[in-house]
């Protein structure tokens, strides 16, 4: 039922219905293929953390077996469950170890948010790979364009955006992966809104995990209700007791999103971020400018006398305020990230294990190192490193465009690099060539196909 003025609601589903599948190029399945390696390998890499075996073992609980047709698989597992608990199960791998993709415009993390919804439903459906190239186009437009939209109070507030911008992205793009009509899409989108959640206190825990792995299932889980019938308010999004007033500050962002559909998408505008480090987005240009002073300076560890960082608003929000004292922290702390790349030349998955984080050489830097945020907007951000050494010289850098960012992505041979350092942290027996070239089939092969040839050594 429409309402007499398009509802946020309205205007989303419109556009979710709507969306040609035949506007998909060639350079966004590029994307969406180094999207779907990365994402994998980043949720096979944390298959082995606590948090991802702690739901492993409740959805068997609930589940009793991972057997049967009509399921998705756990990827890397070789072993399949319902698909929201797939997705449940996937979320929380993929994004346990801060290693997936990112999206500034969005504010959080959009593939995580995404591929796994899709990638189970598409599986258990027998879908195309290009339909759910288009899903994904369609859940990036919308994630980004509501991120951008929503009033910098709703991060301020301390959501998540992840979730609470990723779950309504989702549900919108899982309603065109089923190719929903026009009210059941408003339902979803409504039912999405009523599972929204998911807040920044968590960083640091296993419910930042949970909250990314919850997003999908929750998505998924308001798409097939609404496939049935189930409804939801056409004005859940932007009423009187709607999303945007309670999350955010009563903004209209009808506006911001009415040129949802017109070229340039944001995928082609802002594109997909691939994260280089597996550390909080914050601290990655901090470190991109670091690494280049140090090339070009020479100085190690010893040398440092004073980091002084300098950044723009809310980089810092997620951020620890203190010496981290595991893995986990260490992941959320720039004294730590910093002193550790100074160390050790390098920042890979083995820089964030317990006995990484207390090494007791990397204190004494790590107390030296001071971060504050710049006044103004979230976007554009940035970031400028000065370092102060013991010769007495000053270098400093800015960093506006991160190594991975959408106009200055990885090299196929770093990406490359990040997948075999991803599959080889879980033993997995996976080739990341062969992740690769499985996941450039989405354009011509069907998803079960994608991850059968994936996953085809992992018997």
């Amino acid at each position: 039922m429409r309402t007499a003025q398009p509802s946020t609601s309205e205007i989303l589903a419109q556009f979710a219905c709507s969306f040609d599948p035949s506007r998909v190029s060639e350079g966004h399945l590029s994307v969406c293929a180094r999207a779907i390696a990365d994402t994998f390998a980043v949720c096979v890499a944390g298959s082995k953390e606590p948090a991802a075996t702690r739901v492993k073992n409740y959805l068997h609980g609930l589940s009793g077996d991972f057997s049967g047709a009509q399921k998705a698989r756990l990827w890397g597992l070789g072993v399949a469950t319902t698909v929201e608990e797939a997705a449940l199960y996937n979320g929380v791998a993929a994004h346990v170890l801060d290693f997936d993709d990112a999206s500034s415009s969005m504010g959080g993390h959009p593939s995580v948010a995404l591929l796994p919804a899709l990638i189970a439903l598409a599986e258990s459906r027998d879908i195309s790979g290009l339909r759910l190239a288009s899903s994904y186009v369609v859940g990036y437009e919308i994630a980004s364009k509501l991120g951008s939209a929503l009033s910098k109070t709703h991060y301020d507030r301390g959501w998540h955006m992840t979730s609470s911008v990723g779950t309504v992205a989702a549900a919108a793009a899982c309603a065109h992966l089923l190719a929903l009509d026009f009210d059941q899409t408003v339902s979803a989108i409504g039912l999405a809104v009523s599972q929204t959640a998911g807040t920044r206190q968590s960083f640091g825990f296993d419910a930042k995990s949970f909250q990314a792995g919850q997003c999908g299932a929750a998505a998924l889980r308001a798409t097939l209700l609404a496939e049935q019938g189930f409804t939801a308010s056409p004005l859940a999004m932007d009423g009187q007791a709607g999303y945007t007033r309670l999350y955010s500050e009563s903004e209209n962002i009808s506006m911001a999103l009415v040129s949802l559909n017109t070229a340039p998408l944001e995928i082609d505008r802002v594109g997909v971020e691939i994260k280089k480090y597996p550390a909080c987005y914050a601290v990655h240009r901090p470190l991109d400018g670091l690494f280049d002073l140090k090339r070009e300076f020479g100085f190690g560890l010893d040398d440092v006398e004073i980091i002084d960082i300098r950044t723009s608003y809310g980089t810092l929000s997620p951020l620890l305020r203190r010496l981290p004292e595991n893995g986990i922290e260490g992941k959320f702390s720039m004294e730590y990230a910093l002193a550790a790349a100074l160390e050790d030349d390098a920042i890979r998955l083995s820089t964030f294990t317990d006995e990484a984080v207390r090494r007791p050489q990397l204190r004494k830097v790590m107390a030296c190192v001071k971060a504050h945020e710049a006044p103004g907007e979230i976007t554009p951000r940035w970031a400028e490193i000065s370092v102060t050494l013991r010769d007495g010289r000053s270098v400093s850098r800015r960093v506006d465009t991160l190594r991975g960012d959408a106009s200055n992505p990885l090299a196929d041979e770093d990406l490359l690099a990040k997948l075999a350092d991803c599959l080889a942290w879980a033993n997995s027996p996976i080739d990341a060539r062969a992740l690769y070239r499985g996941a450039k089939m989405i354009g011509t092969a069907s998803v079960r196909d994608v991850l059968n040839a994936i996953e085809r050594n992992n018997t």
